[in-house]
């Protein structure tokens, strides 16, 4: 988290639909929750007004256990920005949750090239200022197909 010394100056969420922060308070509470459809069942994210399965409007807030494998990833050497410069080279994972859904977000405590599709992870949160926690991944201590 910043400090009263500092700024955080890396890119925060703006513009989020009333309908949308149940999903941003739930980071803040480090219980993740995503949308589910009442109708089909299936899991949204990122944040919707109707299912993109079934266009059912019901969709209930939903915590998830946090826990998945990476699909894919992507390793940033140049930032985006001077903020970021920090912290490169770092990882972007595309990461099946165990609910079937993806979440794309930054992975901690792995250096780049020992990153692996396949790799277990799991949710991590960040204070990053008062207002604001954003989510990330780190590696899964627990074995492959353990009780979670």
């Amino acid at each position: 988290m910043t400090t009263p010394d500092t700024e955080y100056r890396k890119f925060l969420p703006e513009g989020i639909p009333a309908s949308q922060m149940p999903f941003w308070e739930s980071l803040k509470a480090g219980a993740v929750q995503v949308q589910r459809c009442d109708n089909c069942g299936k899991y949204l994210y990122i944040p919707k007004d109707i299912c993109n399965n079934c266009h059912h409007d019901q969709l209930t807030w939903t915590p998830i256990n946090g826990h998945g494998e990476i699909y894919t990833y992507t390793v940033v050497r140049r930032a985006p920005t001077p903020a970021y410069a920090e912290d490169a080279p770092y990882t972007l994972v595309h990461v099946t949750m165990d609910e079937g859904f993806r979440m794309i977000a930054k992975l901690n405590g792995v250096a780049p090239e020992d990153v692996r599709i396949g790799m277990p992870v799991r949710i991590t949160y960040e204070e990053v200022t008062p207002e604001w926690t954003l989510m990330e991944f780190e590696p899964d201590p627990a074995p492959a197909g353990a009780e979670r």
